[in-house]
């Protein structure tokens, strides 16, 4: 199939004003649904609006969204905010997104979505992956020859958790023939979005990055490798075009700009990852300038000024949302998503015990204050947050999480503490692997995400890894905001100088010696417990996971 792709709706003329004259809408598609966001040309947030977008988990490793709801949830929240905010339509003067990376969208000839979408946590093409990725001679499950050519022109090599676009798109062929056969173009979530205002299917040389078939060499000159592709066993014919990072995408249709209330033809710019645009809205743009973010999963990244790659860490340097630079990635599968998981699943699940048994709306802030109740080290109490597998530093899709040490006198109080510690844990575990990527250590650490709301995770994580943390203002904004200063950029209403002084610090963290002593031992149990339990997650897991009995 091709895509019946729509001539392209003509740039309007925006006007000449500047600072709280011009505004952007900043739409950030995070997993629980999609934040958007009203910005001002300096880089304030005048307005923003959440609707949450629900998920399809399976035993089978499936996770799925409905892209309709995306887009329905996108418009409600750019309409409450653009109302909330007072600015009339022609003074917005540009829209930009990002969104959870590492996603499927199935796209029709007709451009629209065929089925849910695979997000970034769905394992099921982990078998074929493997069938794909092997050869005579294998390192780490990888054919040599295959290695090497991938990490030299990408950078970084088709995930074995089958939990990336390769593994997406060999399951749907897979699986599902008649999708795959219905397919004129496979597309990442933010590029979906980018399909939904512009009408054009297009992918940025950032965005592209996870489907492994684009030379990054040249960060200057990113294009499509004829040669990958056969590695990667995927169809040209069936990805987008490929435009440059940071570039305009396309006028708004006249359709989605009625449907957002925005006027048709205001400029799109083209959409980036979550990690590419946290790294902009937490205000680190200097090169090894760090951050650190929790929300539903985690990392710790900064911009550098190199392509470099440790296959054993599976830690990278890609393309970033800043043109001409590369950005650390890496990420852990689950960190916020640990806390909801024991709200919805083991404290107020509704099941025969509390039959219509719901949370209350501040239980986030309780956990909190029940774990800030308890001493460091959880009386003994150990949590390992690996809910759905892990990627960095070990790329293992089998791997579960638990508590341990439990003891007849260990109480609730203890395993919420516990749950807190542990994600901080994976924290220091992650961030070993990424300052030797980088050759030594971050001074500071910026912490964005909603886990920076919380003043203990701060401390914590200031303890658990021996940096000094900046605690972000308004850190659950910080993709959006990313969106929407990356939006004024390319629209050169601001420079890259200016983006720092945007983002304010609300509080900073160092350090304390006496608890940084009491955690490092359990830190190190912490990481021995992977190293212990991994065969034994494999053996539990890796047959039910590839679809078999388990």
């Amino acid at each position: 199939p091709i895509l019946s792709v729509p001539a392209a709706t003509p740039l309007r003329p925006l006007p000449d004003g500047s600072g709280e004259e011009s505004y952007v809408l900043a739409v950030d598609l995070g997993t629980g649904g999609p934040k958007v966001a009203v910005i001002a040309a300096t880089g304030r947030i005048v307005a923003h609006a959440f609707e949450p977008v629900g998920i399809q988990l399976g035993e089978d490793g499936s996770a799925e969204q409905l892209p309709q709801d995306w887009w329905d949830a996108v418009v409600v929240s750019a309409r409450r905010a653009l109302t909330q905010s007072g600015v009339s339509p022609e003074k917005v003067i540009g829209v930009g997104c990002t969104a959870q990376w590492s996603g499927t969208v199935a796209v029709g000839a007709d451009g629209v979505a065929i089925g849910p979408s695979i997000i970034w946590m769905d394992s099921r093409g982990a078998s074929a992956v493997r069938n794909t990725v092997r050869g005579a001679l294998n390192v780490q499950g990888y054919g040599a020859s295959k290695l090497t050519r991938w990490v030299r022109r990408t950078g970084g090599i088709p995930s074995l958790s089958g939990k990336d676009p390769v593994g997406h798109i060999h399951f749907l062929r897979q699986e599902r023939p008649d999708v795959y056969a219905a397919t004129a173009v496979f597309l990442e979530p933010v590029d979906y979005l980018g399909l939904r205002l512009t009408g054009l299917a297009r992918a940025s040389h950032d965005s592209i990055t996870l489907h492994w078939v684009t030379d990054n060499r040249d960060i200057n000159a990113v294009a499509y490798d004829d040669g990958l592709f056969d590695l990667a066993g995927l169809e040209r014919s069936r990805l987008p075009e490929l435009v440059p990072t940071g570039s305009i995408q396309g006028g708004l249709t006249a359709t989605a700009a009625a449907e957002l209330g925005l006027l048709a033809g205001t400029p799109v710019v083209s959409g980036t990852g979550d990690l590419h645009s946290a790294a902009v809205g937490s205000g680190a743009v200097d090169d090894l300038d760090g951050h650190l973010y929790i929300g539903t999963s985690s990392w710790i990244s900064c911009h550098v000024p190199f392509k470099k790659t440790d296959a054993l860490t599976n830690v990278a340097s890609f393309p970033s949302g800043i043109p001409g630079r590369y950005l650390v990635a890496d990420e852990h599968e689950t960190a916020g998503a640990c806390l909801t998981w024991l709200r919805d699943n083991l404290l107020f699940p509704d099941d025969a015990l509390d039959p219509g048994g719901s949370a209350p709306a501040d239980v986030i802030a309780r956990l909190n204050d029940l774990a800030a109740g308890v001493p460091q080290g959880a009386r003994g109490v150990l949590f390992t947050p690996w809910l759905n597998g892990e990627r960095t530093p070990v790329d293992d899709h089998t791997i579960r999480g638990g508590f341990h040490n439990i003891s007849l006198s260990s109480t609730r109080a203890d395993m919420v503490r516990a749950v807190f510690e542990g994600v901080a844990f994976n924290s220091a575990w992650l961030l070993g692997a990424v300052e030797k990527y980088c050759k030594g250590p971050f001074e500071s650490l910026a912490f964005i995400g909603g886990g920076a709301n919380s003043d203990l995770w701060s401390q914590m994580h200031a303890d658990v890894l021996g940096r000094t943390i900046r605690q972000m203002a308004d850190p659950v904004q910080a993709n959006v905001r990313g969106a929407g200063l990356l939006t004024l950029l390319a629209l050169g209403r601001i420079s890259l100088t200016d983006i720092p002084a945007t983002v304010e610090v609300k509080a900073t963290y160092t350090p304390d010696p006496d608890a940084s002593a009491r955690y490092a031992p359990v830190l190190e149990e912490f990481i021995n417990l992977y190293k212990e339990t991994k065969g034994i997650h494999k053996r539990l897991n890796g047959r039910k996971l590839a679809g078999h009995p388990a």
